[in-house]
């Protein structure tokens, strides 16, 4: 028995021309040069390496990258292929007549040629093969009928676990993901701001997601999430130490509808999406946040994900991307918070506007998105306060019927591959429409940011976030129950690091540090403590 194992393509191509061939002859001067050190044996799947022998059929022997004219088998290669066409290379042009050759190979290469000469036969093209050769290639066969015997049962066995793979496939056409957060939570300092110091204790809380998302033609997705929660603000009263992943007012581990939602493009240049869903905000818009990802993978505080206004709206609508070219995007969407109510639906009830322009000046936006700035307006009417529940209490407006028109320009700018630089400005007029007193308000909010992407280890990410949350710097009127203005500036900084431990399970440190909190001197600083652990869960990947 031969020992294929250490025996070099070349060689056996020529041992095939000899035998297919009896005019061809090799002159000594032409033989191959012998080697006693390769022994390599690939440590590739030997399923790949049948696959590969017949994943680049070649035409001409000019097709194979690696054999030049000057090699001592380029003739028998060529004759392979011009008088048998069984020849075949690598999936990436190349031949690799020095890698050592398993009888497994040879005979999966055997059964090729034994085929095209078979064909051929069958034709009646007897000038190009003789009985002669189909007599040698028969006493191969014969002599390689365990290997292609064995071979034809993996390829059987293989065809039959992906058979069974494929009647427990979830969905043909839907992919079922999902999330699990793990979070430790302490504050530390005047948590109630009554002046009895630390009332917080140390908290442990989790979210669940799961979502089904399904695709029409390959460009469309259609998401169903399913939600389970039981986050809650770490210190009340207010909302400036409420959590990233806090989403919604279920704090009791009810199962939801979250989000449901469809996008779909029209043409080359625009994208719609249509949604609902119990916690949507107009956060579909690109936000200009490399710290945001999702609320799960980067910031911890709510504050932190975006500007204040794109809180604004409701919760069911419609949005458009317009993107004509790389330099420039538009975005515009409307949502309503009470679309199934028939004394309000879409239009005569809460809702919010936005009109959004974003310019990637250094960069095509198809390609690069890192550095970019966005010039955003949202007009809205919420029924209860502004809807950013964010800030101070008074920057809320809580308890009253309220019309706004909120700015705001957002940026971002990638300095290099390790460092990008960003924030954004946000300004609300806002105009009290109930109340004893009605009047216009005005409510500013800013942030500065510094993303370390790949911090440590790649899809490692630290963040830091200083900003003011949003306060109210000064009304027309004294609207009932609150001051004319916020008396102090308080501070928001933040700190975080992602560390991702493999490609589904994450743990993210993270403290908050309120200077000042609801904007008053009088209350102690505040400091927030979070680990929180994300899982990552996918099945059905396509």
């Amino acid at each position: 028995m031969f020992n294929f194992f250490i025996v070099p393509r070349k060689l056996i191509v020529a041992v095939f021309i000899l035998l297919l061939t009896p005019l061809a002859k090799v002159n000594a001067e032409d033989s191959p040069p012998v080697s006693t050190t390769d022994k390599s044996t690939d440590s590739l799947p030997k399923i790949n390496q049948y696959a590969q022998l017949d994943a680049a059929p070649v035409t001409s022997v000019n097709q194979l990258s690696d054999v030049q004219p000057t090699d001592w088998a380029f003739q028998a290669l060529q004759s392979l292929v011009e008088r048998y066409g069984c020849l075949a290379g690598y999936p990436d042009g190349t031949f690799q007549g020095n890698r050592a050759m398993t009888r497994f190979e040879f005979a999966a290469a055997l059964n090729t040629c034994i085929d095209k000469v078979s064909q051929r036969l069958s034709a009646d093209i007897v000038d190009l093969v003789t009985q002669e050769d189909l007599a040698t290639l028969q006493k191969l066969q014969e002599k390689f009928s365990t290997e292609l015997t064995t071979l034809r049962g993996r390829v059987d066995a293989l065809e039959a676990r992906t058979e069974q793979i494929e009647q427990q496939k979830f969905s043909t056409t839907t992919k079922l993901n999902g999330q699990i957060i793990f979070a430790a939570t302490d504050a530390f300092g005047d948590a109630s701001r009554s002046g009895n110091g630390d009332e917080s204790n140390l908290t442990f809380s989790s979210r669940v997601r799961l979502n089904f998302d399904t695709s029409f033609t390959g460009k469309d997705r259609l998401r169903v999430r399913l939600q389970a929660s039981n986050v809650v603000n770490p210190i009340a009263p207010g909302n400036e130490t409420r959590l990233s992943f806090q989403s919604g007012s279920n704090t009791t581990n009810d199962v939801f509808l979250s989000k449901l939602e469809y996008y779909f493009p029209l043409g080359e240049t625009i994208r719609v999406l249509v949604g609902t869903g119990s916690n949507t905000y107009l956060d579909d818009a690109d936000v200009i946040n490399p710290l945001l990802q999702s609320d799960a993978d980067a910031t911890i505080s709510r504050f932190g994900r975006y500007n204040a206004i794109y809180r604004e709206g409701g919760d069911t609508g419609l949005g458009i991307t317009f993107n004509p070219n790389g330099n420039f995007k538009a975005e515009m969407f409307y949502l309503a918070g009470n679309a199934n109510n028939p004394s309000s639906g879409l239009f005569n009830g809460k809702y919010g506007l936005l009109g959004q322009i974003i310019f990637y000046p250094n960069a095509n936006a198809k390609k690069n998105t890192d550095t970019k700035i966005a010039f955003t307006y949202v007009n809205a009417y919420n029924e209860n306060g502004l809807g950013h529940n964010t800030g101070s209490l008074a920057s809320n407006l809580g308890g009253r019927k309220v019309s706004s028109n909120s700015y705001g320009i957002e940026t971002n700018v990638k300095i290099n591959n390790g460092l990008q630089v960003g924030g954004w400005v946000g300004y609300t007029n806002a105009r009290a429409l109930t109340g004893d007193v009605k009047g216009n308000a005005d409510i500013w909010n800013w942030a500065v940011t510094l993303a370390f992407p790949d911090l440590g280890k790649k899809d490692n990410l630290g963040g830091i976030i200083v900003g003011m949350q949003p306060k109210l710097t000064g009304s027309s009127a004294q609207l009932s129950g609150l001051p004319r203005r916020d008396p102090d500036t308080g501070l928001h900084i933040e700190g975080f690091y992602r560390y991702q431990i493999n490609d589904n399970i994450s743990i993210t440190p993270g403290f908050i540090w309120l200077t000042s909190p609801n904007h008053n001197e009088q209350n102690g600083d505040v400091f927030v403590g979070v680990v929180r652990t994300t899982f990552n869960l996918e099945n059905n990947k396509k």
